[in-house]
């Protein structure tokens, strides 16, 4: 598995970033992130590689948004 790393110097290109990232896979799957990360966290999602990058970029993209 090649894990690609970006750096962002404003969190809110950051930010930007993973709302493409989200609506991609938001798409794809035809379920919010909110529903799928509740969904995941539940267990009653496997551990597909779309699904590990979602679930961590929900939670950084979450995190942001604290900020």
């Amino acid at each position: 598995m090649n894990i690609q790393r970006i750096e962002f110097k404003r969190p809110l290109d950051a930010l930007l970033a993973l709302s493409r990232s989200l609506a991609i896979l938001e798409a794809r799957y035809e379920v919010s992130s909110e529903e799928f990360f509740a969904r995941y966290s539940d267990g009653k999602l496997g551990d597909d590689r779309d699904f590990v990058e979602w679930a961590g970029d929900y939670q950084h993209y979450r995190s942001l948004i604290q900020q």
